[in-house]
């Protein structure tokens, strides 16, 4: 039996170099080829982001490399993919991106149920101090787990 999630790709800098607002589930418009290569697991979102253009979203920077056994007409592995979001929840995206300051990024590419679907959030840029403090907290957070593990 197949699972219902299957991980393809995460963007593990996201939740560090960005403060994250609201999370969203799209389903991605693909090729052929481009499905067989997630399958195989071979995608990178780390310099990805989303665009809204003339009323649809759009992936730029996500690299979905060449099917292995693909022929001579493969994909183009750093093209724009569409995003199949509602109209909706594209507005509000467009909303919360024209304050200055936000993005959408992707978090995580995944099959559900069989179906290809990326992770977006509205993110905001941290300042380095911001992830210093968040180290320390985490790190403090640590430290005291294991203290409490050692006196119990």
């Amino acid at each position: 039996m197949i699972p219902d999630i299957q991980n393809i790709a995460t963007n593990r800098k996201a939740r560090h170099e960005f403060h994250l607002f609201d999370t969203y589930e799209a389903g991605l418009e693909l090729t052929g080829s481009e499905v067989k290569s997630l399958r195989e697991g071979r995608a990178n979102l780390k310099d990805a982001y989303v665009t809204i253009r003339n009323g649809s979203a759009f992936i730029v920077g996500a690299h979905i490399s060449p099917y292995s056994h693909t022929g001579y007409s493969g994909h183009d592995p750093d093209r724009d993919r569409q995003l199949l979001l509602n109209k909706r929840e594209i507005r509000k995206i467009k909303q919360k991106t024209a304050e200055k300051g936000f993005t959408v990024i992707p978090l995580k590419l995944y099959f559900k149920k069989g179906w290809a679907k990326v992770e977006i959030a509205v993110a905001k840029g941290k300042h380095t101090y911001d992830k210093r403090e968040a180290r320390k907290s985490r790190d403090i957070a640590r430290d005291t787990a294991r203290e409490m593990r050692k006196y119990s």
